[in-house]
């Protein structure tokens, strides 16, 4: 391991958090149309920044935001890193306890923290690989790969321009794999490699039934209730052990590996302490699997949102003309999201009695992301986080959904590592944000590693 390239990371630390502050006093809100040019003087920044240190970097328009994309050349590896510098809007802006886009370190009873939007989503994160980068080229004068950097303006608005972006330069920014660093660790001293991102179908839907609303003491009992009918559909999508009730809906689902349990087991997860934050105390999922295999390994249905009927102050005795909800299904393994959403649209058909219809509106899906852990870079990059960290790095799943990893797959063909050091309590598009000076700078430690490790 070159320690002489870490001493430098060591050496140069104010520099490097000066840089990065200088970012983030830039207020690149992308979902606002009155910071466009903040965030175009972000996107400047970064590509100035990139050329300082021997890449070659340019600012490439879009319809919205603009990307910013560097080459460094090279022999190794061909790598893609991949962050976001555009951030969420600050408010409410009265609970912040400081300027949001006047960073600052604080001390807390957990470390010195940065403090500002951006901090951690996504500056902060994209900045550690940027230094790490920086620290090779000042002690060797070269990378020890070659690294394309892919820098988005959009992600906190939906991402519209990127897809089209990623199919227009798929040649030039196709690479043997991606680094992304918009993630975490699992706790202060354990780093994480996040490896399973589950997919997501969703339904918004309303049964209709009568031409109007109608008196229900005129018309209960012969006339059919959209509530009624809508609640029992509702009800059946799930049986009493908490499995989803839904033909067909497991297929693809596999079993987590008995080496990935072991190290899910050793991260002594108490499912009392997480339902316990939020006034919970019991798993209320597939009774056979553990709530953290629940969270990362397994797919749910969940109501999101049911309504019909009369809901203001007071009462009003109707029965409905029509009734809605929302449902949206988390998906796992090689689950095929619109098998699933046809599955789903058949049950509820199927169930609806005489004189009800039903109509849909229309969600995009998209099926779950599993990452070759086999792979030899997956072992090297943990192996590499193990040797920065107190605690060795884990292979994690991830609840939710991460879109650019699947966008990867589906356009230029290639898997992601998703390496970030931030933390659960950071804050994230919520007032006073943070990021752990700690993550910063080891966080830089670490890329130094993990790209040497990659390298060879």
């Amino acid at each position: 391991m070159p320690q002489n390239i870490l001493e430098q990371l060591d050496n140069t630390r104010d520099a490097a958090l000066e840089r990065l502050f200088a970012l983030l006093r830039i207020k690149s809100i992308s979902t606002d149309p009155a910071y466009k040019d903040n965030c175009r003087a972000a996107a400047d920044w970064l590509v100035a920044d990139l050329e300082s240190i021997g890449f070659q970097a340019s600012r490439r328009d879009t319809s919205g935001h603009p990307m910013v994309v560097a080459h460094s050349g090279g022999s190794g590896p061909h790598i893609l890193f991949y962050g976001h510098y555009d951030v969420q809007p600050v408010d409410p802006l009265a609970l912040w306890h400081r300027p949001p886009f006047e960073p600052a370190l604080e001390e807390t009873p957990a470390g010195t923290v940065i403090r500002a939007r951006g901090a951690s989503d996504d500056k902060g994160q994209l900045m550690t690989f940027i230094e790490a980068c920086r620290a090779f080229k000042a002690v060797t004068g070269a990378l020890p790969a070659n690294i394309t950097i892919l820098l988005e303006g959009e992600e906190e608005s939906g991402s519209p321009s990127l897809i089209p972006f990623l199919k227009k330069n798929a040649d030039e920014l196709r690479a043997d794999y991606a680094l992304v660093c918009d993630t975490g660790m699992w706790n202060p001293e354990t780093p994480a490699i996040t490896t399973m991102l589950r997919g997501l179908v969703s339904e918004d839907f309303t049964i209709h039934a009568a031409s109007r609303d109608l008196h229900s003491g005129m018309y209960g009992g012969p006339a059919v209730n959209p509530n009624r009918v809508l609640a029992k559909l509702l009800a059946g999508l799930h049986d009493e052990e908490g499995r989803v009730t839904l033909p067909g809906f497991y297929e693809g689902v596999e079993p987590v590996s008995n080496t990935i349990k072991a190290q899910w087991d050793s991260l002594n997860f108490s499912a009392e302490d997480f339902l316990g934050n939020v006034g919970l105390s019991h798993p209320a999922g597939e009774k056979a699997f553990s709530a953290l295999e629940q969270i990362w390994a397994r797919p749910t249905c969940d109501i999101n949102g049911i309504w019909g009927g009369y809901t203001g102050a007071g009462f009003k005795t109707v029965l409905p003309a029509e009734a809605s909800a929302k449902v949206s299904f988390r998906l796992v393994g090689d689950q095929d999201h619109e098998a699933i959403q046809a599955a789903f649209r058949k049950y509820l058909e199927d169930g609806l009695p005489e004189d009800c219809t039903i109509s849909y509106r229309a969600k995009d899906g998209a099926g779950a992301t599993n990452m070759p852990i086999d792979a030899p870079y997956f072992a090297a990059a943990r192996q590499a986080l193990s040797d920065e960290w107190p605690r060795e790095a884990v292979f994690v799943g991830c609840g939710g959904s991460i879109p650019i990893v699947g966008h990867f797959q589906k356009y230029l063909g290639m898997n992601s590592m998703l390496i970030g050091f931030g933390l659960e309590d950071d804050q994230i598009h919520s007032p006073n944000e943070k990021y752990s000076l700690n993550s910063f700078q080891k966080g830089a430690r670490s890329w130094v590693r993990i790209l040497h490790a990659l390298a060879n």
